[in-house]
């Protein structure tokens, strides 16, 4: 399976884990959603430390991960989300052995 996929952390400062939710749906939400190369995106909440966040990304190839990364979006993600985080984003790049693929009717909002 020549699939790339990804594991981030974000450590927002005490209390700016919203606020970093909002640069994300600002920047990249938008990208995302009409990415075809974007093969599945979560979102996550972590139910244990009130200021972590934690994605997972899945992209159709390897080329598709770079080109996200090339987005403009993506820079200006970066740069406006950089001043909420405690640290920089932890990334665990995986290589996917299997998948159940469910498509979503609707945003889980």
């Amino acid at each position: 399976m020549s699939k790339r996929a990804i594991f981030i952390t974000h450590r927002a400062l005490p209390g700016k884990r919203d606020q970093v939710r909002g640069v994300w749906e600002r920047h990249l939400r938008p990208v995302i959603e009409s990415n075809p190369g974007h093969e599945a995106y979560f979102y996550c909440y972590d139910d244990e430390d009130a200021d972590v966040v934690r994605v997972y990304q899945q992209y159709s190839d390897a080329t598709s991960q770079e080109a996200f990364l090339g987005e403009d979006a993506y820079a200006l993600y970066e740069e406006e989300v950089a001043p909420l985080l405690a640290a920089p984003p932890d990334v665990r790049l995986v290589t996917p052995w299997w998948t159940k693929e469910e498509v979503a009717t609707a945003p889980v909002e």
